[in-house]
């Protein structure tokens, strides 16, 4: 098996994975700014990590995962100025900022929960965090890379470079042309440089979320909550920091030079960023009327949109797609994806109701046994080679194969052997929901009803009760299902 390998958005290649300390892992992962629905770039996003997360446990990896809530000092526009998003919500709906907070956490973990997600170890919010922030501004300023002006105190960029760091590392910016970029932007009067970039922000007396500091009302920037978060759970240094790649620029190279900056260390071994979400070769964006809230795809409530799709479907129709490249929505791969999902649905159903049945006068098909070692072994090496899931699932399709065959008596469970058959079962159910995180829906159907309607089919078919029997099967077609009558046996699967 190959040795883990993910891509380091940092030095913008793949690299063989070694942890920090041997057997542990510690993951930072940002989390949502909780002013408004998660939307399903945030989705995309969590479910890589989702994936690496559940790939980093079954491989034996002790892992403390932290996903923090943003709950202030992320402002209108991502820079500098103007409102804080939460705020202004709270003010548009007269309400008190936390309220605002705590409805759309809600909602984000509903989402999460709703498409499988597991619970990360540590959820901390920056809130939370105040103090700690307040004292690595502190630091920061002590060290001489940050300055307070008229109440804000900003990060010093000028003085950070001359140290022999380099920011702009991890977007591979050019200070000269962000300095292009920024000459025309408001509020830069107070800055030494106008890159440099708030740490701590002096709050006007309007601005609703504000605390106590030594500089005076305020509230801490956007950047620094998450260097604060991640020292305090994870160390100076950790193993792996994730986001969307939205989020590299300012926001990740910002929380190089702090974490630099604080501790001397650079705070992360992998950096590693999901792509976007198109829709039909479009960006996903409100004002093209394109973009999709998760709760609109499930219910099939949008223009966009031809039938409504499981959590599941969509679930699988992402890890379709490897997390570095763009994933473009549609309605005809979204129906692809229904279909293949529902393939591995049946798979897995029928993967727990095989029996291994010794026969000594089976013998052992080693061309089979040797296709089907092999792809356990890819499914694997696909995982290793940078969390490649659209490989993966290939794989899960070849297990699928083996299944069937058993299930339709073309292989004999003997033919494999005993250890064979028991890692075929195994490794499909342990790929299909431990590790990929694809779990069976039911579709709102209940087993027993729809034993007791196949006993019906066999005993209205034996009497040749044809109408009867084309009324159930009408039964299951209604309910997206079918009857699939064998030589062997009469069962059912899900409609594909």
């Amino acid at each position: 098996m190959q040795p883990l390998k993910l891509y380091n958005s940092l030095s913008r290649k793949k690299e063989v994975f070694q942890p920090i300390n041997e057997g542990h892992v510690g993951m930072y992962v940002c989390g949502p700014t909780v002013y408004n629905n998660v939307h399903l770039g945030n989705v995309r996003t969590f479910l890589t990590f989702d994936v690496l997360y559940r790939y980093l446990l079954h491989t034996g990896y002790k892992v403390r995962y932290v996903r923090n809530i943003t709950d202030v000092g992320h402002l209108v526009g991502d820079g500098d100025e103007g409102e804080d998003k939460i705020g202004k919500i709270a003010k548009l709906e007269k309400l008190e900022p936390m309220e605002v907070a705590q409805r759309y956490t809600n909602d984000f973990h509903d989402v999460l929960r709703m498409f499988n997600f597991l619970n990360p170890s540590i959820e901390p919010s920056a809130t939370g965090h105040i103090v700690e922030q307040i004292e690595a501004v502190q630091d920061l300023i002590s060290k001489g890379l940050a300055y307070e002006s008229n109440g804000s105190v900003y990060f010093d960029i000028n003085r950070y470079n001359e140290q022999g760091n380099n920011y702009g590392k991890l977007s591979g910016r050019i200070l000269e042309d962000l300095l292009n970029e920024t000459r025309t932007l408001d509020g830069q009067a107070e800055k030494r440089n106008p890159l440099d970039f708030a740490i701590w922000k002096k709050a006007a007396p309007e601005h609703i979320m504000q605390w106590n500091s030594p500089w005076g009302k305020g509230f801490p920037g956007w950047h620094i909550e998450c260097t604060c978060m991640s020292v305090k759970y994870l160390g100076n240094q950790f193993d792996i920091h994730g986001g969307g790649m939205d989020l590299k620029f300012p926001h990740h190279e910002c929380e190089i030079a702090q974490g630099i900056g604080l501790t001397g260390e650079d705070p992360v071994r992998y950096w590693m960023h999901s792509n976007m979400l198109t829709v039909n070769g479009q960006k996903m964006s409100k004002s093209l009327g394109n973009s999709f809230l998760p709760g609109e795809l499930i219910t099939g409530n949008h223009p966009l949109l031809e039938q409504a799709y499981s959590p599941m479907t969509v679930r699988f129709f992402m890890l379709q797609s490897h997390y570095r490249s763009t994933l473009d929505f549609s309605n005809d791969a979204l129906k692809a994806a229904q279909k293949g999902y529902r393939r591995i649905l049946n798979g897995m159903k029928i993967a727990r109701s095989l029996e291994y049945v010794p026969d000594d006068s089976v013998a052992i098909d080693e061309k089979k046994v040797n296709e089907l070692t092999k792809a356990i072994s890819s499914f694997y090496d696909a995982l290793n080679d940078d969390l490649n899931t659209a490989v993966a699932v290939a794989q899960l399709f070849t297990l699928l194969k083996f299944i069937n065959m058993v299930y339709m008596n073309q292989l004999p469970p003997a033919a494999l052997g005993g250890q064979n058959f028991n890692d075929l079962v195994n490794s499909f159910l342990t790929f299909t929901q431990e590790i990929l995180g694809l779990e069976e829906e039911s579709l709102g159907n209940d087993e027993t009803v729809i034993r007791g309607m196949l006993e019906l089919y066999k005993e209205y078919k034996s009497a040749q009760q044809y109408d009867k029997v084309d009324e159930i099967r009408a039964y299951f077609k209604a309910n997206q299902m079918v009857i699939k009558d064998m030589k062997h046996k009469i069962d059912w699967a899900w409609e594909e």
